[in-house]
């Protein structure tokens, strides 16, 4: 599969799978990130080879119609969301997969945002804002759920440019001071929220059998996935998920590193906060 964005190659034809679990994408902004989550969400179509989610080919009609309705997608930040109560946006997106109302009620419960379901989406702190998220993505159960950046939130929410990138879609949503692709962190308010997010990483593995996540900085997803591959230059590789540099000589089809839940590139406020994840396995796709 290959796919294309502005006459350039986001990522260069090549074979690879996903496995289940939890599968951490990361990339500086404006490698194509979000174009590549908005592919495996069957929004875009790739320019070169097949797509095949969940063991169906997107390139069928049916098949597509199929995977679509397995398939959970939360788009980084969400902005055209913010008039809407958390209550509301669960609401749409249940409706949009053809939910019954019922079902909204016990994904506010289960992301424990009953409370604040009158709530508008831009008057919410960050991390009850991002389960809103995640309750409206997994309202219909979905085998497979893909999280473009779901911790830019924390600058989404300050109206923060992405660095590197002040509007193209495909950014990362994190501002920086400076351009040290290895500091991944920005202001000391941004910081805490990040913290505040950083809290519910441990929800991932309940959210769905699958589940492919995605971050400017590959210390973000350090000790949280079972898989961590970096995207750069139209290529993905392998990265070992105990460390944010790239394991020599590694490749997409080689087996990852095992999971350590090391956080040492972690700034103290996120190292002490967060719990240690065990390893889990899932089911392929």
């Amino acid at each position: 599969m290959g796919v294309r964005r502005g006459g350039r190659w986001l990522l260069r034809p090549a074979a690879f799978g996903i496995a289940g679990g939890v599968t951490g994408l990361a990339g500086p902004p404006g490698t194509g990130k979000s174009t590549l989550l908005a592919t495996f969400a069957t929004l875009r179509r790739p320019q070169a080879g097949a797509l095949r989610i969940l063991g169906r080919d997107t390139g069928n009609c049916a098949d597509l119609r199929a995977a679509r309705a397995r398939i959970g997608y939360l788009p980084g930040r969400f902005r055209w969301a913010d008039n809407l109560t958390a209550a509301e946006f669960v609401a749409y997106a249940a409706y949009y997969k053809g939910m019954r109302g019922t079902a909204v009620r016990p994904a506010l419960r289960r992301f424990d945002i009953a409370d604040t379901a009158a709530t508008e989406l831009a008057l919410l702190p960050p991390d009850v804002r991002l389960r809103a998220g995640l309750a409206a993505t997994c309202v219909h159960e979905p085998e497979l759920v893909l999280l473009d950046d779901p911790l830019g939130v924390a600058s989404a929410r300050r109206g923060v440019p992405a660095r590197g990138s002040s509007s193209r879609r495909g950014g990362g949503a994190h501002a920086r001071a400076g351009t040290d692709a290895d500091a991944p962190y920005g202001d000391p308010a941004e910081l805490a929220d990040l913290a505040d997010l950083a809290e519910l990483m441990p929800l991932l593995h309940s959210l769905a059998p699958t589940v492919v996540i995605t971050a400017p900085a590959p210390q973000l997803l350090t000790g949280w996935c079972d898989r961590l591959l970096a995207l750069s230059r139209g290529r993905i590789t392998d990265l070992p998920t105990r460390s944010h540099r790239p394991v020599p000589g590694a490749g997409v089809g080689e087996a990852p590193a095992p999971v350590d839940a090391s956080r040492a590139s972690w700034p103290e406020v996120l190292r002490d906060r967060v719990p240690r994840l065990p390893l889990r396995t899932g089911a392929g796709v």
